[in-house]
């Protein structure tokens, strides 16, 4: 089976939600939140961290794996209700699947509101319900093969 991941899949022209298999670009999601109406820009950016087992292993990276239709309207739902919380210009919504390599990129939040306040709040939101509720799993690659699924 062929997984088709498209480019960009958009709620509407505000909002970016985006699932791939390609590095994230962060700069690019700053350049699409900016806005003149914007006076603050918040962006997380979670990476794979650099950490050995007890046993003495190294990780390698992370492999995410998604359910991506189901996933990608999650994703949307998310940008609903922080819209419905705060007055979000625009947001992007950026997550990795397959293979992530220390210290690369695998999610990208980006809020743009009219004060930094706004931004910090929902952005933080974003980020912590997508780990809760979203369909995107992961597993760490360590240094001897093994993988070992994160229950989070």
């Amino acid at each position: 089976m062929t997984v088709v991941f498209p480019k960009t899949l958009q709620a509407d022209m505000d909002d970016l939600i985006q699932i791939t298999p390609e590095p994230l670009d962060v700069a690019a999601a700053v350049a699409f939140v900016s806005a003149p109406a914007a006076g603050g820009v918040d962006v997380f950016l979670g990476t794979t961290r650099a950490e050995r087992h007890a046993d003495g292993r190294e990780l390698v990276a992370l492999d995410y794996e998604a359910y991506l239709e189901m996933a990608t309207q999650q994703l949307q739902a998310l940008a609903k209700q922080a819209r419905e919380r705060w007055p979000i210009v625009r947001a992007a919504i950026l997550h990795r699947v397959g293979r992530v390599a220390v210290a690369a990129p695998s999610v990208i939040i980006a809020v743009a509101t009219p004060h930094r306040a706004e931004s910090f709040d929902a952005c933080r939101f974003l980020i912590d319900r997508l780990k809760a509720e979203t369909a995107i799993w992961k597993m760490e690659v360590w240094s001897d093969g093994t993988g070992t699924w994160v229950h989070e």
